[in-house]
């Protein structure tokens, strides 16, 4: 509901009930992320001649690497107190569905999947590790825009008390001051750069290095993230005794990872695209002719 300077949000998390079972917002917003992603990487493989038959197996394993990272992530970094210290918080670390997902957790979760992916597929699909890397960010950066509107349908992982006109009250949460809806501006965040990211792979990655596409990814996402984290509430107590809270310590070496994927790009000059066997220029011999002249 509209007032004249904010918004009152206090829509129901729960998309559709059925008796006991309630579909909730953040699962539909997940899942249809992962399959956007899936989509997306039918293009790929499509316009660099990647067989189709590994977009199952790629799309499970980015599914457990997400869930499984993100959950641990959680745990590790935001409450490791609760989940390792007592059984009873341990069994909850196997219980994604009672909340806690860290995407510092599952970011980290990905990049040691698709180097076991890019290690099993790779070399007989004329792919590696920096290849899956460029290919993946661009999906990511789409699924995160519908995993922030998930949370903004959870009313969670919002900001500051704000006097903006587009502050946003949460009432769910017992809130009653406009507060800032940072999960939109995450949102609109990855939207943008998965749009600049996809364009880029449009209409020139026959002439990108690879590595760019990932190390662009890695410094707007994680430097926005560590930005806006500024105008974030503390997500657990211990944050309200740091200088920097625990997203942004998390985020600082992905952008340094980010700027080296960039050097790397720039040293490496390999071309961001898939080379076949055939596609690849062969050395000219030399003639008959010219060894008998030497």
């Amino acid at each position: 509901m509209l007032d004249l300077l904010f918004v009152h949000w206090n829509v129901d998390p729960v998309m559709l009930h059925i008796g006991s079972f309630g579909l909730r917002w953040y699962s539909v917003l997940f899942v249809s992320g992962f399959i956007l992603g899936w989509f997306i990487f039918r293009w790929f493989f499509r316009r660099e001649g990647v067989t189709e038959d590994l977009l199952d197996s790629l799309l499970y394993t980015l599914l457990i690497a997400t869930i499984v990272g993100a959950r641990l992530g959680h745990c590790i970094f935001y409450q490791p107190d609760y989940y390792f210290g007592s059984w009873q918080g341990f069994w909850e670390i196997f219980m994604p569905w009672k909340g806690g997902l860290a995407s510092h957790g599952g970011t980290i979760a990905l990049l040691i999947a698709m180097w076991w992916y890019a290690h099993h597929y790779g070399r007989k699909n004329n792919f590696d590790f920096v290849w899956m890397l460029d290919h993946l960010c661009i999906a990511v950066a789409f699924a995160a825009t519908f995993i922030r509107l998930g949370n903004l349908m959870n009313s969670e992982i919002y900001g500051d008390v704000t006097s903006l006109p587009w502050g946003f009250v949460f009432d769910l949460r017992g809130e009653t001051e406009p507060k800032h809806p940072t999960q939109l501006y995450e949102a609109l965040t990855y939207l943008l750069l998965g749009v600049l990211l996809v364009s880029l792979y449009k209409f020139g990655y026959k002439k990108l290095y690879r590595g760019t596409f990932i190390g662009l990814f890695f410094i707007i996402c994680f430097g926005s993230r560590f930005l806006i984290e500024f105008i974030k509430e503390p997500q657990v107590d211990f944050e309200n005794d740091m200088l920097l809270n625990m997203g942004q310590i998390l985020s600082i070496p992905f952008v340094l990872l980010g700027i080296g994927f960039l050097v790397y790009a720039y040293i490496r000059k390999q071309p961001a695209c898939v080379v076949h066997p055939e596609e690849t220029p062969r050395k000219k011999e030399t003639t008959h002719y010219a060894r008998s002249l030497s």
